[in-house]
């Protein structure tokens, strides 16, 4: 007689990302051991219902803990939440002979079958589940199993035939689950034990003799992932789920707005438990003493009233979205009725990398995409840029395929998609385009000058390295040293010593998020107005961090103050302001202040002391070798006659700055251009051989010596 089965109860957790769709069972290796099962053996999960996944090793971090991980499909399978039990049984599994399948959100044409069925390769499934191919780009089909051939648990292979059926009337959206969003675990788990706990087990908080939290407010940067998150917990609980989008509220008719909002709740109440979602609540609660109309003045009121009012709100739970928290009326953000805030921040390295890999699951990605690399050089990238940058690079792909295309046959044949492989220049190349949506108003396009372009300088170079990429490439360093890396570097000098050139250089080689402001361009005639914009160019900056804010003629910004001015003191407010936002009380996290001036004499001491700006690199008028290294930069990329010795110009050029470096070599060069452009009067499609001579360049340097 054949040994019994063993039987394990586990704790459910939540998949990796990558694992979407592919109905892997992640357990430790003593689970494992305890079912007797290897690696891609067949297990049983059964929770409110029966489902099959295969058996797949956990990683480190969640092994000993009696934990199995289950992607959102199978959780749904199974009928198992999160941090519920399920008991896992070994079971032999049968190859399917053929398997009836009803698309649940994308219908596929006959001659797509064959490519959707090579997805489906591999999947174990029963009767009654959904399972999921991962498409080209970040789609996805789904399809529910109605019968399969034998009769029990089986596994699809390549000899399986699949039948597709008509499309489910409900027409439902993709299901979205916990996996599919990424960077945000600290604030998903703060918001599931908020709005799972009182749906799920209510009673718990009636034995502590307390009210269950009734109200979470997720605030963050457009594309952050606010109202993605609200949806995937409507699919991951079992509430009935209201959304209502702000601006829909409001009626023209009088008493009609407020009719409107009592009926929602009055369902969501009636259908209880219930989640009503506010999105874009700023549009519809917006601070009553700054607003004209009389519409949004009750309309708040009936919000308020609804939320923590006479009646209690029994099982309703308000998740409320806005990019704009500050603009919301304050009575609605006191607990009672919003209970939690929860900021959804612009996601660091790994939680970028999350999400990358998120998008590109369904991508045919070829072996040099490095996710890492792309993670590492996407700062301020918010979710929804990394989405369009993965489908930006899918599209670049595609083109490639575009003139093979036969237009007259309706759609794109799957045998051309499958030969299609996303490369890492894809990406690359899609980076041009999609610019990060936090600093995207005042993103620039950073120059492409890289060190080597600056000639000359190398003491000045290695402590503008220190001072802008260490911190960024080796923070742990700097904090077991116990200090922090400089807050501000001034750049001084006289004027074409290359104070904006080694700008440009630091923006290009530290790959960082760059803001350049021109002092000047910040003031306004109206009141309060220019210190709007400091703040708004410094709070710009804590979003994109880490982030260069570079000041070119600081001077303009920051003047001395003088006692008897006689305008309205504009420059002393932004002086106060830009003080206030570098070295105030809140701290300046993951941004360097660049600044560049060739009169430091004209800046308030205020400015210059440590803390703020707390290196002053003087830039001089360059040495003989910095010269020489000057006019190597410059001829370098210029058809130079051999004689010319950069040497011995560099001699000759006593008190010449860069700036009249680059000059002489430009206008011996144009010298050069107006000899050949002479010789062609008669015939301008003649071959011509281009050269800078040496007596180009010593005309260009005595014309230098008379300016």
């Amino acid at each position: 007689m054949g040994k019994t089965p063993e039987s394990i109860k586990l704790k459910v957790t939540e998949a990796l990302s990558k694992d979407m769709g592919r109905a892997y069972a992640r357990m430790g290796p003593e689970d494992l051991e305890k079912l007797n099962a290897s690696i891609g053996d067949i297990v049983e999960i059964k929770g409110k219902r029966t489902t099959v996944c295969k058996a797949m090793p956990a990683y480190k971090e969640l092994r000993g803990q009696s934990k199995i991980q289950l992607d959102g499909l199978s959780r749904q399978n199974a009928k198992a939440g999160l941090d519920e039990n399920v008991v896992v049984t070994k079971i032999s599994c049968r190859p399917a002979e053929r398997v009836v399948l009803t698309p649940t959100n994308v219908t596929p044409s006959e001659r797509d079958l064959k490519y959707i069925g090579g997805l489906l390769d591999g999947l174990p499934a029963v009767e009654g589940d959904t399972i999921r191919a991962s498409l080209f780009g970040s789609r996805s089909a789904d399809f529910k199993v109605e019968s399969t051939v034998p009769k029990e648990a089986v596994v699809i292979v390549p000899t399986t035939q699949l039948v597709v059926g008509n499309a489910d009337e409900s027409g439902k959206a993709r299901i979205l689950s916990y996996e599919d969003i990424g960077g945000l675990k600290s604030q998903l788990h703060r918001i599931r034990e908020m709005i799972e706990l009182p749906l799920r087990y209510p009673e718990v908080f009636e034995r502590l003799g307390i009210d269950a939290p009734k109200g979470v407010l997720l605030h963050g940067p457009p594309g952050c992932g606010k109202t993605l998150i609200a949806r995937s917990i409507a699919n991951e609980t079992e509430a009935n789920f209201f959304t209502v989008s702000g601006p829909e509220i409001v009626h023209k008719f009088y008493g009609e707005s407020e009719a409107h909002l009592r009926k929602i709740f009055a369902e969501a109440t009636a259908k209880g438990p219930s989640i009503v979602f506010l999105d874009e609540i700023d549009a519809i609660a917006p601070k009553r003493e700054k607003v004209v109309g009389d519409v949004e003045k009750r309309v708040v009121a009936q919000l308020l009233a609804l939320m923590d009012g006479l009646t209690k709100r029994q099982n309703v739970i308000v998740i409320a979205a806005t990019n704009i928290p500050n603009a919301l009326d304050p009575a609605l953000r006191r607990p009672g009725r919003f209970d939690r805030e929860i900021a959804i921040p612009i996601p660091d390295r790994n939680g970028r990398l999350e999400i990358l890999e998120i998008h590109s699951r369904g991508m045919p990605l070829s072996t040099d995409v490095n996710m890492e690399h792309l993670a590492e050089i996407t700062h301020g990238f918010v979710g929804a840029d990394l989405e369009a940058l993965c489908r930006e690079a899918a599209m670049i792909c595609l083109r490639r395929i575009m003139p093979d295309i036969d237009f007259a046959m309706a759609g794109i044949p799957y045998e051309q998609l499958k030969k299609l492989e996303v490369h890492m220049h894809d990406f690359l190349t899609a980076l041009k385009d999609v610019e990060p949506s936090a600093v995207r108003e005042v993103f620039v396009e950073v120059p492409d000058v890289r060190w080597e372009d600056v000639g000359g300088h190398a003491g000045l170079k290695t402590r503008l390295i220190e001072s802008v990429e260490w911190p960024l490439q080796y923070p742990h360093i700097f904090e077991r040293a116990g200090t922090k890396p400089p807050r501000g570097i001034l750049l001084g000098g006289p004027p074409g010593c290359g104070k904006t050139l080694l700008a440009k250089a630091i923006a290009n080689e530290s790959k960082v998020n760059f803001i350049s402001v021109k002092g000047p361009a910040l003031l306004s005639k109206y009141v309060g107005e220019s210190e709007q914009a400091v703040r708004e160019v410094f709070r710009k900056a804590k979003q994109a961090s880490p982030c260069i804010v570079f000041f070119d003629e600081i001077d303009a910004l920051v003047p001395v103050r003088s006692s008897g001015s006689s305008d309205s003191h504009v420059g002393e407010r932004v002086l106060s302001q830009f003080l206030a936002e570098f070295d105030g009380i809140e701290e300046l996290n993951g941004v360097l202040v660049l600044g560049a001036t060739n009169r430091l004499d004209m800046l308030d001491p205020a400015v210059l002391r440590p803390g703020r700006f707390d290196e002053i690199v003087e830039i001089p008028i360059p040495e003989e070798a910095d010269r020489e290294e000057i006019f190597r930069v410059h001829l370098r990329s210029k058809p130079v006659e051999k004689g010319v010795d950069p040497a011995k110009l560099a001699k000759e050029t006593e008190g010449f700055s860069g700036a009249e470096i680059a000059a002489v070599c430009n206008k011996a060069a144009l010298a050069a251009v107006r000899r050949c452009v002479n010789a062609l009067k008669g015939s301008p499609d003649e071959e011509v051989h281009v050269l800078v001579l040496i007596s180009d360049i010593e005309t260009a340097l005595s014309e230098m010596r008379e300016d």
